[in-house]
């Protein structure tokens, strides 16, 4: 089996399958690494806006998504204390997708993951990196799977990091253990049956030391997804010393939000609460002789907006766009084209996400403490259009993403991979050479 790739791809999330399924679709050989299995449950609030509904249709997933996915999100509303106050969330000018829909990160990923296949992506699963070393146009990717101690490297002109907010390389570890401090934030997520969410409705909590979201998914399921600091976590869990964290932050949700006790009263949980952190805000960009970054690896917005799922399916298609670009060279192992499609793409990625960025902070610190959060109420409760010009600030209905590069991709030859034949399985492993 081969080790030369036209590109390699770590992490197998929405961005980087993106990625993998629009390059393989356009002729380039692809390896995508991806270190867990799936399906898998993550900690996501797993809202997906309007803006990214064409996207799935173009990369082959539309018709599934939509016979899956949650009931459509026609309203938002801001939670906290005792107040419930509720706003339309803004429409797309999408003839066909108007709304924004939920569905589960178990669904969703493998969905993608299974399309990437399909096109030809050679998935290697469960399967980490261990390394990335070389130069733009030559990089060495050293990887190892769950079940060997021996590691494969995979040759490959460009490097494209997708591995999201917290599944970082080795070589990243280090810095993100000595960056912690009492005001990093910690996520957790929970999915419920039986609520009384209304269906439809996308509810922003807000609470001391902390902001979440709810929202009805695919198949009835209600997920439950907040952040809070550290130091406050810290202070609950002493407070109720006998309850796991997960069981801790649903607590603090109850007492401090009303909608979210009704709406969870009579409900069940499913499953174990999940949590991950500390979240890293902000902008991660690499430099120009760095691999390629998209989703999360390249900026991560706070949660509170909810547009982590569009800023991962989005920048895939921003890169994609600049690699796939006509002014494509004979090699792309030119490290001279590589540096300006990183530049471009550093460019355009800055234009469409970093207001959205800075919106979600100045929002996520209102909202976590108290002495702004009243006023936020407040103005929410005299001006309840306040959440929608919100909701359209932080790009619900704007989609950075040009579609027309779906019509510039060579399809891919006839076959078993495109007729809908059985894809290659993580037997495919099985023949690699491993040393």
């Amino acid at each position: 089996m081969r080790s030369v790739f036209d590109a390699v791809i770590v992490g197998a999330g929405p961005a980087g399958s993106s990625a993998a399924i629009l390059l393989a679709r356009a002729g380039w050989s692809v390896a995508l690494v991806e270190k867990q299995r799936f399906p898998r449950r993550k900690v996501c609030g797993e809202c997906i806006a309007a803006s990214n509904l064409p996207l799935l249709d173009a990369l082959g997933i539309g018709p599934v998504f939509n016979s899956v996915a949650g009931p459509e999100l026609r309203k938002v509303a801001l939670m906290r204390g005792d107040q419930t106050i509720i706003a339309d969330l803004p429409e797309s000018r999408d003839g066909k997708y108007r709304w924004g829909r939920a569905l589960g990160r178990a669904t969703l990923d493998t969905l993608l993951l299974e399309r990437a296949r399909v096109v030809g992506v050679l998935v290697l699963q469960p399967c980490s990196v261990q390394a990335i070393e070389g130069e733009v146009g030559n990089w060495h990717c050293a990887v190892r799977t769950a079940f060997s101690k021996t590691t494969l490297t995979l040759h490959t002109p460009v490097a494209i990091d997708a591995h999201g907010s917290w599944e970082s390389l080795p070589s990243s570890r280090l810095h993100s253990r000595e960056s912690r401090s009492v005001s990093n934030l910690f996520a957790f997520k929970a999915n419920y049956r039986d609520t009384s969410l209304d269906e439809g409705l996308l509810p922003i909590l807000s609470f001391d030391g902390g902001y979440g979201g709810m929202v009805v998914a695919d198949d009835g399921v209600t997920t439950l997804a907040g952040c809070i600091r550290s130091d406050y976590l810290g202070a609950y869990r002493r407070a109720s010393p006998r309850l796991r964290a997960g069981e801790v932050v649903e607590a603090l949700l109850k007492n401090q939000c009303k909608g979210v006790r009704m709406a969870l009263q009579g409900a069940s949980r499913e499953g174990a609460w999940l949590a991950v952190g500390p979240l890293d805000p902000g902008i991660r960009l690499g430099a120009v002789d760095d691999p390629f970054l998209i989703g999360n690896a390249a900026g991560e917005a706070h949660p509170i907006i909810g547009e982590g799922m569009s800023m991962a399916l989005q920048s895939s298609w921003l890169l994609c766009g600049h690699l796939l670009g006509t002014d494509q060279p004979q090699s792309i192992t030119s490290k001279l084209w590589q540096h300006e499609v990183g530049r471009r793409y550093a460019v355009e990625w800055r234009h469409h996400f970093e207001s959205r960025l800075r919106l979600a902070a100045a929002f996520a610190h209102l909202a976590m403490r108290p002495v702004f959060s009243a006023p936020l109420v407040a103005l929410a409760r005299a001006w309840p259009a306040i959440l929608t010009v919100g909701a359209k600030w932080g790009g619900k209905v704007r989609c950075a993403a040009d579609l027309a590069l779906i019509d510039r991709l060579t399809p891919i030859a006839g076959g078993a991979a495109e007729s809908g034949g059985v894809p290659f399985r993580d037997a495919r492993l099985s023949g690699l050479t491993w040393h």
